[in-house]
């Protein structure tokens, strides 16, 4: 199955959803091979059930103001691409609502599948 996006400008971005504790939320998330682990925004974690300020478990990331520690939180689900996983872990950060992206899909999400970007007909299969 191939998903839409657009090659003439811009991130490629991927419609997904995740699953939690009091409900699902459907998100705009950069495809990002940069990325190692996913990341959602903290305000749509919350609103879904989780708490990423009560998480014991962080993870320093790299931004670019230097060194960050960020909650890791394991989701019920999380879904992109024709794809689902479960008991997925992502980080937790602020993004600005501005943005109207709400993360990152990451190399996470992709490993062990095959990722076809295809810039030309503008579609990506995940395999």
């Amino acid at each position: 199955m191939s998903f839409p996006f657009n090659a003439s400008h811009g991130p490629i971005t991927v419609e997904a959803s995740i699953s939690g504790p009091l409900g699902q939320a459907d998100l705009r998330l950069i495809l990002d091979t940069g990325a190692t682990i996913s990341l959602i925004r903290s305000t749509i974690l919350i609103a879904v059930g989780y708490d990423p300020d009560a998480s014991p478990d962080r993870m320093m990331v790299a931004m670019g103001n230097g060194l960050a520690p960020l909650p890791r939180i394991i989701l019920n689900r999380l879904s992109a691409l024709g794809r689902h996983r479960l008991a997925v872990p992502v980080l937790a950060h602020s993004l600005p609502p501005a943005t109207g992206i709400d993360g990152l899909l990451g190399l996470d999400f992709l490993r062990g599948l095959v990722l076809t970007v295809d810039f030309q007909a503008g579609q990506i299969t995940l395999a």
